[in-house]
């Protein structure tokens, strides 16, 4: 008589690895977080250098995750193409936001307020617009931000209050110590 004993160990959902598209959006989570910080900084401008900096980044990760080849200089192209879309009058009122920090206290608050939340947005929007592209099996050189600009518009109108989310639940982190 043969006994054969089988041994299972439960598997928390924790302990199991996250699929490439849990990945990806823990990549575009973390990203939008340092946007948040970015559109924070109380120089004029440096908030929007620091967070296309961090908008190149997430897409030179996501480009690894996806394995696909990353070129800095089409990643730049590709974003400022991508961000143009949202048209003047919202980029236009980010500089002037932006610019709102030189002006002592009523200015700089406007500006902690506002500006992280739209460079946080722009984050989310266009890391779930390079995720579904990359989904798709796409890469940076067949990348067409015309065709993509509907949908990044979308993407950023959601991204709004999930932005908004995020930044509340990393207060609630911040002021709890937990991390």
């Amino acid at each position: 008589e043969i006994k054969v004993e089988i041994k299972t160990e439960a598997v928390t959902p924790a302990a199991r690895p996250l699929s490439k598209m849990g990945r990806a959006e823990a990549i575009i989570r973390r990203n939008v977080i340092w946007s948040l910080g970015a559109g924070i900084l109380p120089v004029p401008l440096l908030d929007m250098v620091v967070a296309s900096g961090v908008q190149l980044k997430m897409l030179k990760e996501l480009s690894e995750l996806y394995e696909v080849q990353f070129s800095e200089s089409i990643g730049k192209k590709l974003l400022a193409s991508l961000l143009s879309s949202v048209g003047g009058v919202a980029l236009g009122a980010t500089f002037g936001v932006s610019i709102c920090k030189l002006v002592p206290v009523l200015g700089a608050a406007l500006g902690a307020a506002s500006s992280p939340l739209f460079v946080g947005a722009c984050t989310h929007a266009t890391g779930k617009v390079f995720l579904m592209h990359f989904e798709s099996g796409g890469t940076l050189l067949d990348f067409d931000p015309r065709a993509m600009r509907e949908h990044f518009k979308e993407e950023l109108e959601q991204a709004k209050g999930n932005v908004a989310q995020i930044r509340k639940d990393e207060r609630a982190t911040a002021a709890n110590g937990t991390r």
